[in-house]
């Protein structure tokens, strides 16, 4: 597929959405998802934009899910009544939770004895009962309790905890990302599948009642059919597709929603090239399973894009290159979720025609 485009009317380093990918990228996951019984619930830290929340909804997403409280403010403000926020409220955080419970349906995450009793403490404060989701560990070490035994237990040691109720498992399944086989995504998936399944039931077996079920990130959520039994996933990723997936080879350069367009500013020798867009715009972030490059060129895959400067990227290719100075490029990011908190805005296109300017609502909201 190419893409030649009017992207050459654009400022650059410039980030680019096509719409028609993030669409059908929205509803395929949703009509696939609901195959097997399963809501969505997107990651909105992947795009931090209300617009974008949106038209997940719109969709027919159930609610959304923000990494940080200063994101869920955000998407509150614009509307969205419906939040999940998946990390622990701790400390300093609680007032402001507090304040926002008040404007919209919201749920968060407990994986400590001290984070379950400050946020008892201030649903009790202030005569609520917050509801919240046991996290559980995916086998990243990143704060969650093991599953089974060690969660039965956490949860009997929170559960007279009078200012919460315990009314869900949240699993993370981050080693999914270190898979470039169908089947290693498949067999993750499943043992996402038991390990929230699984403890449902143990608890379940000694008084709890336990009604959401919340995983799946893009990669599991790709392969429902493996998740059966869990009712909501929280993909995020997969409205843009970035080199992530890209690079193993499950996904194709047309499923990708984002580019980053720059500009060739110096030509040092026949197969070098230096462009305008650098760590700042295209994040340093790669992947255990990624080439040593930063990402991707569509229809030309033989140039490398191999180092980054906090302004500059620095191409190179066996071919002489095919690109002079004040030539625009089309990039797919390494990994889209870091590039919108790197811009405040947008450019959405549609079949490569500029349809508006969206704008990253959320950006920086970081805490």
């Amino acid at each position: 597929m190419h893409f030649r485009t009017n992207y050459n009317e654009l400022p650059t380093p410039a980030v680019v959405v096509e719409l028609g990918i993030a669409e059908r990228n929205i509803r395929n996951m949703i009509a696939n998802t609901a195959k097997y019984g399963i809501a969505h619930r997107p990651h909105i830290k992947v795009h931090k934009s209300v617009e974008l929340a949106r038209l997940q909804l719109s969709l027919g997403a159930k609610g959304i899910t923000c990494a940080k409280l200063g994101e869920a403010e955000v998407m509150a403000l614009g509307g969205i009544d419906d939040i999940l926020i998946a990390f622990p409220i701790i400390g300093d955080k609680l007032a402001r939770y507090g304040e926002l419970s008040g404007k919209c349906t919201l749920r968060s995450i407990v994986n400590s004895i001290q984070g379950a009793g400050g946020l008892s403490g201030l649903g009790q404060s202030l005569g609520k009962k917050f509801e919240v989701l046991i996290e559980l560990d995916g086998g990243v070490n990143r704060g969650g309790i093991p599953p089974f035994g060690p969660s039965l237990k956490f949860a009997k040691a929170i559960r007279d905890l009078q200012g919460i109720k315990i009314v869900g498992l949240l699993y993370y399944p981050g080693l999914i990302y270190n898979e470039t086989t169908n089947e290693g995504v498949e067999r993750l998936a499943r043992k996402e599948r038991d390990d929230l399944v699984g403890t449902k039931e143990l608890l379940e077996k000694h008084g709890f009642k336990i009604d959401i079920l919340s995983g799946g990130n893009t990669p599991s959520a790709l392969v429902p059919q493996f998740l059966e039994g869990i009712t909501e996933v929280r993909p995020g990723n997969y409205i843009f597709n970035d080199c992530q997936r890209l690079y193993p080879g499950l996904l194709k350069p047309e499923d990708c929603a984002m580019r980053v367009i720059s500009t060739v500013v110096c030509r040092p020798d026949t197969h070098s090239a230096i462009i305008d867009a650098g760590s700042k715009t295209l994040t340093s972030d790669s992947f255990p399973n990624m080439p040593a490059r930063f990402g991707y060129i569509p229809d030309h895959e033989d140039i490398l894009l191999y180092k980054l400067n906090e302004e500059h990227g620095f191409l190179k290719s066996e071919c002489p290159m095919p690109f002079e100075v004040g030539d625009k490029l089309a990039i797919i990011p390494n990994h889209a979720c870091v590039v919108s908190n790197l811009c405040d805005e947008v450019y959405g296109f549609r079949e490569g025609e500029f349809s508006r300017i969206i704008k990253i609502d959320a950006r920086g909201k970081n805490r």
